[in-house]
């Protein structure tokens, strides 16, 4: 247990670089001598935790996509349990909209998130990693409408598991959109998502 508490923050060097350079490049680039240099971690120590070079890539892969999808999910569940009245709320999200819709760091984040789960479409041990991930979360953002729901914030008629999928599509279904020669007028696709959020809302 001891050599496993060790190790943990050594690999977690590992995964980081990793995950630096997939962030700047394709992964082919990605040399396992090059991150072992980089972090003096030994070159044996890293194949025996990972197993491999696409393990290495598939845990840093999973790593960043469940750190992003999270953080997203902190956020709304920071405006579900702060917020003491409906009025509260509902500008709370009204801005959550904004910033999820506008911003370049946004727009980058829809977009890393779209890679990774392209990429686990050819990699089937990632793409294990991220269903699991992906169902753990959207049980947790479920249980974040459900909350809303017993509160007669959010409309009792939707299935909140619809809600914590529909949730996910506008966080991050907009890539398609992103890489559009004519992309839409961010100014109308907020104006359009606060007109949805007036059905998800138990009142609007």
């Amino acid at each position: 247990m001891a050599k496993q508490n060790r190790s943990a923050p050594v690999m977690q060097a590992v995964l980081n670089a990793v995950g630096d350079r997939l962030m700047k490049g394709d992964e082919s680039l990605i040399r396992i001598p090059e991150i072992c240099e980089a972090t003096g971690v030994n070159y044996g120590s890293v194949y025996h935790h990972f197993g491999s070079r696409e393990g290495v890539i598939d845990a840093a892969y999973h790593q960043m996509f469940t750190t992003l999808a999270e953080e997203d999910l902190e956020t709304l569940h920071s405006v579900s349990v702060s917020s003491q009245s409906f009025e509260e709320y509902l500008v709370a999200m009204q801005g959550l909209i904004g910033t999820f819709a506008s911003s370049d760091v946004r727009r980058a984040r829809r977009a890393l998130r779209a890679r990774i789960v392209a990429a686990s479409m050819m990699r089937p041990e990632l793409r294990v990693l991220i269903g699991a991930t992906q169902s753990r979360l959207t049980n947790e953002l479920r249980s974040i409408v459900e909350y809303g729901q017993e509160r007669e914030w959010l409309n009792r008629d939707l299935s909140a598991h619809a809600v914590a999928v529909l949730i996910q599509v506008l966080l991050v279904g907009r890539t398609l959109d992103d890489v559009s020669t004519t992309p839409i007028d961010n100014s109308v696709w907020e104006a359009s998502m606060v007109i949805m959020l007036g059905v998800i809302l138990a009142r609007s």
